[in-house]
């Protein structure tokens, strides 16, 4: 039994083709200090014994409440966002990735810098980067300027796979969710960190390192703290990629206006003259709603994109 006092977390887990690594993420979530936990997974159509490893391991914990659904078949991204629906009034949301491994104070240590938030609020710590034996490579970027949704409008830096969100939060997350889906977003942690920075909700970034984030093929984003990893996010910045990717996120947001703080609407309409705007006209616009990136550099290069013409979207019209 647990106390009163304990909120029960809700863990989601998008898996597809996952059984080589699944086992040991699911045996990590089995030792959190954190125990008032429920696990849903929602599967893709895996064929390679995924479904088998969570039924063993749902009968190897008799006492547990794992569920196991059937996804969207639309993607991760699609998948995470169907999973919302399942998070019951009062419960908080942990995202979790199939491949990763959760050190035993992941959950704990979100609860105890969340617990006398009174609103929606969000904890998301650093993950320690690893090869696919698990070896560490390195530990994540600590990022130094401030989170906020000038911030989150046009970087995405809220590690999904070490964030945890109060009731509060996963409320919001439940009424936004299907426009997300229906504007295509493409990453539902960027999804999370925009609404939530946008509603208003406090957004905790702990240094700590809470998770093992196992680098493979298959992975659908990988490490970006080194050169490589830099030089294809700003590949994609360069071929018009990103401007797709503000475009769908800016439809999710005004699809719920209504969620948002009244400064936040401001910006967000604000934000979506920018994307519409050409050239120099666009990258004055986002330098006078004062949106950044983590770095520099970064921003320069955003605003070189707008200058460009790279932030237009270029989804075809049907």
């Amino acid at each position: 039994m647990f106390p009163d006092s304990s909120p029960r977390v809700a863990i989601l887990l998008a898996a597809y083709q996952g059984a080589r690594f699944i086992r040991a993420q699911l045996d990590s979530l089995g030792a959190q200090r954190h125990g008032n936990w429920r696990l849903v997974v929602a599967d893709d159509g895996s064929d390679d014994g995924t479904l088998r490893i969570v039924r063993q391991f749902a009968r190897d914990n008799p006492g547990r409440d794992v569920t196991l659904i059937s996804g969207p078949r639309q993607g991760a991204t699609r998948n995470f966002l169907g999973l919302v629906a399942q998070v019951e009034p009062g419960e908080w949301l942990a995202w979790c990735d199939q491949d990763d491994v959760w050190l035993p104070d992941r959950l704990s240590r979100g609860i105890g810098a969340l617990r006398d938030r009174r609103g929606p609020a969000a904890h998301a710590c650093r993950t320690i980067i690893c090869g696919q034996d698990l070896m560490p490579l390195g530990a994540a970027p600590l990022f130094r300027r401030p989170a906020g949704f000038r911030n989150a409008l046009v970087q995405a830096c809220l590690p999904g796979n070490t964030t945890l969100c109060n009731a509060a939060a996963a409320a919001l997350m439940r009424h936004a969710a299907p426009a997300a889906a229906a504007a295509g977003v493409v990453s539902h942690d960027w999804w999370t960190y925009q609404l939530l920075t946008g509603a208003g909700a406090a957004v905790i970034r702990d240094p700590a390192q809470t998770v093992l984030y196992r680098q493979h093929p298959g992975n659908v984003m990988g490490r970006n703290d080194t050169l490589r990893g830099r030089a294809a996010r700003l590949t994609q910045l360069g071929k018009g990629d990103y401007g797709v990717w503000l475009h769908a996120n800016q439809r999710a947001l005004t699809g719920v206006h209504d969620l948002l703080a009244p400064e936040s609407r401001a910006l967000l309409d604000g934000f979506g003259r920018a994307l519409r705007a050409h050239g120099p006209q666009a990258a004055l616009l986002l330098v006078r709603l004062g949106v950044y990136r983590q770095t520099r550099a970064g921003t320069a290069a955003l605003l070189a994109a707008a200058l460009a013409g790279r932030l237009r979207d270029k989804t075809p019209s049907t």
